[in-house]
């Protein structure tokens, strides 16, 4: 069984993805990251009353297609202008059993805040290299676009819609033990 050292610790972005997919007309997926996020953690030694926070620039989406893009940084989805930041805010963290748990926490996607859970696993810790105490994480979950006000789309001639109101949000993640 994996320990994990309590204490506050950093997210190391350089080591860490933020991703999503959507079905794309019903019959592939269109994946995607944000290159800009940050976040930091408390993390107790079985996790319960671990608190974890993340922010997320929204305009920093990138699914390998510029017009995409910039469709996605508009009034039609996130309309970064007026919602620049994405935020997750954790409530519980259950069911650790020194590999997977459940984070429970508020989600804030354009002004819209809504609870999800993700399902997750702790990879981890170890000391890197360069001396510095990591825990390593995957957590996943699935939202209704919709509940978040990203309602845009488009009707397909054989029925349907363009873009799946479900996306999959997939974080692979390592936090750096802060120096006390």
């Amino acid at each position: 069984m994996a320990t994990l050292t309590p204490g506050k610790w950093t997210l190391d972005t350089s080591h860490s993805e933020a991703m999503f997919s959507v079905r794309h007309a019903g019959i592939s997926r269109v994946r995607g990251n944000f290159e800009d996020f940050s976040g930091s953690a408390e993390f107790t030694e079985n996790l319960d009353g671990s608190v974890v926070q993340a922010e997320v620039m929204a305009a920093s989406i990138n699914t390998r297609n510029e017009d995409r893009d910039n469709h996605l940084r508009g009034e039609d989805f996130f309309d970064v202008a007026n919602h620049p930041v994405l935020k997750f805010e954790s409530l519980t963290a259950t069911g650790f059993d020194g590999e997977k748990f459940t984070l429970t926490g508020n989600l804030t996607i354009r002004g819209v805040t809504k609870q999800v859970e993700f399902q997750s696993e702790f990879g981890g810790q170890t000391v890197d290299a360069f001396g510095m105490t990591r825990a390593g994480f995957e957590a996943t979950t699935e939202i209704s676009r919709e509940d978040f006000g990203l309602t845009w789309n488009a009707p397909l001639e054989a029925g349907g819609f363009l873009v799946s109101d479900k996306v999959r949000i997939t974080l692979d993640v390592s936090f750096t033990k802060d120096e006390e």
